[in-house]
């Protein structure tokens, strides 16, 4: 056979096959040998490349309607038909509120929620989310308005929040495109909770000095300064309380009206959904005509009795390309992370919320790539940043909308909203859309069921959230966001740093029906046919198993190690240590009397004080150090980091063990690419003493050496029939004869135990023309399909070596 090309590298550099060992597979089928094969580099390649086939399927990703529309059917457009209007009802009010949040004129509010459910609907992976103006969105917006023209007052507002529009929507785009929409899980829901809780606490109390009329408060201040100065404001109310108070109350009685009707009578309940939906359409109709019979003479907005919404122009009398230069870009750069940050957090959020309730799953990366073709050609026609609305989008799914082209029905809305009904806008009561506003963020407010039920998950991170809700309060939205999010992070970083892995021991448990435990405290009597298994829990009972059962180490000697939660660089050191400190208080060394002069001895080992014996009765009583078993069915990927960590423990045994050798044994490796880390650091294989360093003990005719069969590992093997493998389907590792083993012949002892493979027109108890085939290669005679066939294996060699 030609030699390959890692070996062809190995003799370029001069590195000895002991220091690289490898094993080129090729056994044939049938011949009862099977050589495990390495990963290669090229195979991670090709792996990672992209290929003809994905290249189309990425594209094809990119415009997701091509695979619904050609279905569309006259009940799916009822459907969209009728959500769509029902939320261009809602949208329209809300749009022209949430731009004054923007400090922009009402009509950019308009132009952004067209633009959003004009175009979004080709780039969906969501039928419930609509891309809008959203209150959050809104309010970073006219912080970031008035900052810059603080510093920079010759540019116009709609500039800068249409310049933020289009440099988030390329960010965001080029993050869709790559497909990096993971991004997104690094932020968790306490974190996201936490932000809305905030905001909608900024924005309410920002809203209650216009519903009351109340002149002279900074708005756009702390919260807890805004709360504090429209206390003190609260004697120069004016008549828009009027206005305000009551249309907030009229909100909140017809959803609590609408939610008691629906519940009395159930068969109602679509009726009742629909008039709780239009409430804000209704109340913003009723009061822009109670505002025009008290205004109707009144040719400008500020001669008006109260304050109203002044003159709305009709048609698309902004649009134009955003002018973007270098001075723009240098002013919105501080905000320009929290924007993208708020932009995914909310459309993600909530479409990820919906797609669970109605059961579909959304593509995170192609949602990126929605709003930021949106917010990317939005700032054409006039729109400012826009993403998901949480309020919309629930009134869009109870509506029975069917696709995302619903949302084309909500732009006509909005278009017709555009052209014909400007004059009628004029007349809208300011304290009216703040009580609107008021209304629509209070759904935001994470209520204290769910805040209780985060402590009962996770209490630290309550904390969390309660600290970024009040750093919201006190300062601002961006830093209660930043606090969250770096909080978050910084906690999972502690939780994987400090993971701690446990030392396994093994129980017997029997398989019973749960009425056999009534007896109490009455002995049971197990039923004849209770099957019972070996299986291991943690010595210690810190997982939770019961504390009066007796847990035994399976072996004196013997360790068995479970890695809770990955091992990697950043937790190697915590867990070998552990590791360490706790295998040394429980063995003893070889030798125990290895350091004959005082002056041999470590410094860190002083041993006993002049006079006294050289080691206690109960240290040399202590077993020896036989094996470690490691279950790495928590691991998926093994680092340079790590893999040297477990280097350097290994030969730290091997010196604490001398003359002996410790055994290293895993169990649950299903990665190859960590099988081949294990395998690079000296792992995994036998060097025909049973000591599982260096090369496998294989001829150049891959013929098994000969070895001691008390050092030769166990394998697990299984039945096959006519040549095709079958799935494992159990195991014994009780070391008594099986059926299977009958079954097979005389099988070697080494061969044991043997998994058994059921067919459904063939029993392997009963068959006798089956073959006998290792599950892992036998190259590889220390890696095990099971924790249970590790540990039979390492106290098989550590029995035969005592």
């Amino acid at each position: 056979m030609a030699t390959s090309l890692p070996r062809r590298v190995d003799r370029l550099f001069g590195i000895k096959d002991d220091e690289n060992p490898r094993v080129e597979p090729n056994s044939e089928p049938g011949d009862g040998i099977y050589l495990e094969a390495e990963p290669t580099t090229l195979e991670f390649f090709q792996e990672h490349l992209p290929t003809a086939d994905s290249v189309r399927s990425y594209i094809r990703s990119l415009l997701p309607f091509l695979g619904w529309i050609t279905h569309y059917n006259l009940t799916w457009l009822l459907g969209d038909l009728v959500a769509g209007i029902t939320v261009g009802f809602v949208v329209v009010p809300q749009g022209m509120a949430y731009a004054l949040l923007a400090n922009l004129p009402p009509e950019f509010g308009l132009y952004t929620s067209f633009v959003g459910f004009f175009l979004y609907w080709a780039f969906a992976t969501s039928k419930d989310i609509t891309i809008g103006t959203v209150a959050v969105m809104s309010t970073i917006v006219g912080k970031v308005i008035i900052r810059v023209q603080e510093e920079r007052p010759d540019l116009a507002a709609d500039a800068i929040a249409r310049g933020l529009a289009l440099i988030c929507g390329a960010v965001l785009l080029f993050i869709g495109l790559i497909r990096f929409g993971f991004i997104v899980e690094f932020i968790p829901l306490t974190a996201i909770a936490s932000f809305m809780t905030g905001a909608a606490l900024n924005i309410a109390s920002g809203q209650v000095p216009n519903l009351m009329g109340i002149k002279g408060v900074n708005t756009r201040a702390a919260t807890y300064k805004v709360i504090i100065d429209t206390l003190k404001g609260l004697p120069t109310t004016r008549l828009d309380a009027a206005m305000g108070l009551t249309a907030l109350f009229a909100l909140y009685f017809i959803r609590w009206f609408c939610g008691f009707m629906a519940r009395r009578h159930p068969k109602n309940q679509k009726l009742w959904f629909f008039i709780s939906t239009l409430r804000m359409a209704v109340i913003m109709i009723l009061y822009i005509l109670v505002s025009w019979l008290a205004n109707r003479h009144v040719k400008k907005a500020s001669n008006a009795k109260f304050k109203i919404l002044g003159t709305v122009p009709s048609g698309f009398r902004h649009a134009g390309a955003p002018k973007i230069d270098n001075d723009l870009l240098k002013a919105i750069a501080p905000d320009l992370p929290v924007s993208i940050i708020v932009l995914i957090i909310e459309h993600i959020a909530i479409s990820k919320s919906f797609g669970r309730v109605n059961n579909y799953i959304i593509n995170p990366s192609q949602e990126l790539v929605a709003i930021g073709f949106t917010n990317l050609l939005g700032p054409f026609l006039g729109g400012y940043p826009a993403t998901g609305s949480f309020s919309r989008t629930a009134i869009k799914s109870k509506a029975g909308v069917r696709t995302p082209l619903a949302g084309i029905f909500t732009a006509v809305v909005v278009l017709l909203a555009l052209y014909a009904l400007t004059s009628v806008f004029f007349y809208i009561p300011s304290a009216s859309l703040s009580a609107l506003i008021i209304h629509a963020v209070g759904d935001l407010i994470t209520p204290p069921k769910q805040v209780f039920q985060y402590w009962r998950v996770s209490p630290i991170e309550v904390i969390i959230f309660f600290a970024g809700v009040l750093l919201s309060v006190f300062t601002n939205i961006e830093n209660g966001i930043y606090l969250t999010v770096a909080a978050t992070a910084a906690l999972l970083l502690f939780r994987i740093a400090k993971t701690k892995g446990r030392f396994l021991g093994e129980i017997k448990v029997h398989s019973v029906p749960r009425s056999t435990l009534r007896g109490g405290t009455e002995s049971v009597v197990l039923p004849s046919d209770a099957s019972s298994r070996d299986v291991f829990v943690a010595l210690d009972n810190s997982d939770g198993s019961n504390k009066e059962i007796r847990v035994d180490q399976p072996y004196p000697g013997v360790f068995v190690y479970r890695f809770s939660d990955g091992f990697n660089y950043v937790n190697s050191a915590y867990h070998l240590d552990y590791l360490t400190l706790y295998i040394y208080s429980k063995t003893r060394r070889t030798e125990l009397d290895k350091f004959a002069k005082l002056g041999d001895r470590p410094w860190n080992d002083p041993g006993p004080r002049r006079g006294q014996a050289a080691y206690s009765e109960e240290l040399a009583a202590r077993p020896l150090l036989r094996a470690v078993v490691l279950d790495l069915s928590a691991v998926n990927y093994i680092d340079v980091t790590s893999a040297q960590a477990l280097i350097d423990l290994r030969d730290q045994f091997n010196r604490y063990a001398a003359p002996n050798k410790v055994e290293w044994h895993f169990a649950g490796v299903s990665n190859r690419w960590t099988k081949r880390a294990l395998v690079a650091s000296g792992f995994g294989y036998s060097d025909g003493s049973g000591h599982n360093v260096g090369l496998a003990s294989f001829s150049e005719d891959e013929e098994k050496a000969t070895t001691d069969p008390k050092d030769d590992p166990l394998i697990a093997v299984t039945v096959v029939e006519s040549g095709v493998t079958q799935a494992t389907s159990s195991v014994n590792v009780s070391g008594e004869e099986t059926e299977e083993s009958k079954a097979i012949g005389a099988a070697e002892e080494s061969i044991s135990p043997i998994a058994t493979a059921q067919t459904a027109s063939t029993n392997p108890r009963q068959s006798s023309g089956g073959r006998v085939v290792p599950v892992y290669g036998v190259n590889r005679p220390y890696f095990h399909v099971d924790l249970a066939t590790a540990v039979e294996s390492a106290i098989r060699n550590a029995s035969g070596n005592a």
